[in-house]
Order: structure tokens, then C-alpha cells, then sequence
């Protein structure tokens, strides 16, 4: 398909009218999609003023710049006038200073940050790396607001490593700078084995509250709560609950995937491991954590009497 001389006018027009573009889902501060989220990131950690064009609501728009450039990928990035390419691109790109080169910057501080483990978190963190034959690094990002998310993934190129008693320990460049003061912890608690992540310069979450099944109930059905029932699935089949619900037997990752600001409430069996899966939850970014006083067990005997109780 080719494009009509009013389509690659207006284009370029666009174009020509700001030195870096980017063609989205959404805008910078409300993007629409993961990737497009990726790429304004991407640009906001390296200070860059940048137009965007959101293509969300407009198809022909969308179909128009993918075969102006040849590129089948939303977002796309230009700069002055030529296409860099898509989030992933543009990441690879910053991560090797090609993208500071291009855009004539001095080439970025890779000194590695300070970062602490306890003796516990090295352990642990230890045994997973060597349990997987060392084929796996631990990756960490802070995002602008520090807050810190760790994974373990295979070492990527042209990010910058450092090891910490014997921890191997990768960052992109902007979590990198970021990382200075970060401190790790390990405990084992009753839900099991934690990591805890701290930032002397993470904003302070509000505190885990209790809500009662009641309210919990009401929030769900209005649209503003989201229910993580933490308990094991043998347990579920016991007693579960009518209404949707998040669960964590195959790890956080549906959580994780959450914006920070959804409200969580947690539920167990009758409260007490709820409150400690609370404050995980808070650990790992969330902003507005409950849990259900009385689980599982007080939500059947006042809410909804269909429940089993065990």
C-alpha cells in the first residue's frame, strides 16, 4: 500500500514541525499502552522535550505513519524527520549512548551505584543465581519516583553490572544513577520468603489499613477495588468467593503488572496473613493497600451467607 500525497503531506508536517516525535497510544503523562509507557519514560529519564502525536484515536493516522516509515510498531520515534525506530529501538539505542550520540550529548555516566545487600538478601540472592547455573543476573529498575522492581533475567548488553558480595547485580542507565542508597533485606515470614526493598528517596506509602468484608464488598461491585485472595487454592475450593478476584499461585506477576495506584485488598482465611501480604504489596509499589479484617470467614458470616465456612 502506498500512501496519497495528502497523507505523507500531513506526516511530515507533523514532522517539520519539532525535532524528536513520538507517534503513541495516549499522551506522555496518560499513555494507553505498555510500550508507549516505555518509550515517554525513556525520554523523560534523559531530560529530552519531545512532541507527541497520539495515533489511539485516529486509525487512519495509525496505518499512515506505520507505512511512511516501514515500521509496523506503535510508538515510533523520529528525529529530525528520519524514523529511530520503536521503544525497544530507542532503548537499545540509550543503552549503548547511541541515542545521547545522535542527539549530540555527552556520553552518560556508567560508573556503577553503591548499593547494600544484608547478609541474608546476598544468601539468597546467591543461591537463586548459582541455582539457575549462573545464567541469570539480578535486574534492577527504579523508575522516576524510585520505586524499585528486581527481577532475574540473563545479563543484557550495555547495561551496567557491578557485583555485591558475590551478587551479580545489572541496571538500565536511569536506574543505574538512581540506585545510590538502595538497600536490600531478605526475611522469612509466614507467606514465605521476602525480599525488601528499600530507597531513602521512594515516597512513603500510606500505611496498610484494615477494611472490613462489608465495605470490601460494596467497592468491588462499584469498580474501584481489587481483591487479591492470597490464600492456596485448596483453600479456595473451601470457601471462594462470588465476586472477581486477583490469586498468587503462580507468583505476583498480575499484581505486579497493576498500576501503582490501584486500591488492593487483601484476603486470607481470617486476617492474619493478610496484613503481612499487605505490607508486601506496599513494598513492591502499590500505593493504596488494605486488608479484609477477618478473611474469608467474616465475609461469609456477614456478607454472604452462601460462603462455606471451614
Amino acid at each position: 500500500m502506498t500512501l496519497s500525497a495528502e497523507a505523507r503531506q500531513r506526516i511530515e508536517t507533523l514532522l517539520r514541525a519539532d525535532r524528536l516525535v513520538v507517534f503513541m497510544n495516549g499522551a506522555p503523562d496518560t499513555p494507553e499502552r505498555f510500550f508507549s509507557h516505555k518509550i515517554c519514560r525513556l525520554l523523560d529519564d534523559l531530560g529530552l522535550d519531545y512532541a507527541h502525536v497520539d495515533v489511539s484515536s485516529d486509525s487512519r493516522l495509525r496505518e499512515h505513519i506505520k507505512i511512511y516509515g516501514g515500521l509496523h510498531a506503535i510508538p515510533q520515534l523520529y528525529l529530525d524527520g528520519k524514523l529511530v525506530g520503536d521503544s525497544d529501538a530507542v532503548e537499545r539505542m540509550a543503552n549503548a549512548d547511541e541515542l545521547h550520540a545522535a542527539l549530540g550529548l555527552s556520553a552518560p555516566d556508567r560508573t556503577p551505584p553503591t548499593v547494600r545487600l544484608t547478609p541474608a538478601a546476598a544468601r539468597f540472592l546467591r543461591d537463586v543465581v548459582d541455582g539457575t547455573g549462573n545464567v541469570v543476573v539480578v535486574d534492577i529498575a527504579i523508575d522516576s519516583q524510585f520505586r524499585t522492581s528486581l527481577h532475574f533475567r540473563a545479563r543484557r548488553k550495555h547495561t551496567i553490572a557491578t557485583e555485591v558480595d558475590g551478587v551479580p547485580l545489572q541496571f538500565d542507565l536511569a536506574s543505574a544513577r538512581r540506585a545510590d542508597g538502595l538497600s536490600i533485606d531478605w526475611q522469612d515470614v509466614e507467606r514465605g520468603p521476602s525480599l525488601l526493598i528499600h530507597h531513602p528517596r521512594a515516597p512513603v506509602p500510606e500505611p496498610v489499613r484494615w477494611m472490613s468484608p462489608a465495605d470490601a464488598d460494596a467497592r468491588v461491585r462499584a469498580g474501584t477495588l481489587t481483591i487479591v485472595d492470597i490464600r492456596r487454592k485448596e483453600e479456595r475450593a473451601l470457601a471462594r468467593l462470588s465476586l472477581p478476584f486477583l490469586f498468587m499461585d503462580e507468583g505476583t506477576h498480575e499484581i505486579r503488572n497493576l498500576a501503582p495506584e490501584v486500591p488492593l485488598a487483601v484476603l486470607c482465611h481470617r486476617g492474619d496473613r493478610s496484613w503481612h501480604a499487605a505490607e508486601y504489596f506496599l513494598m513492591l509499589g502499590h500505593r493504596d493497600v488494605y486488608a479484609i479484617e477477618g478473611g474469608i470467614d467474616a465475609w461469609a458470616a456477614t456478607v454472604d451467607g452462601s460462603i462455606p465456612r471451614y
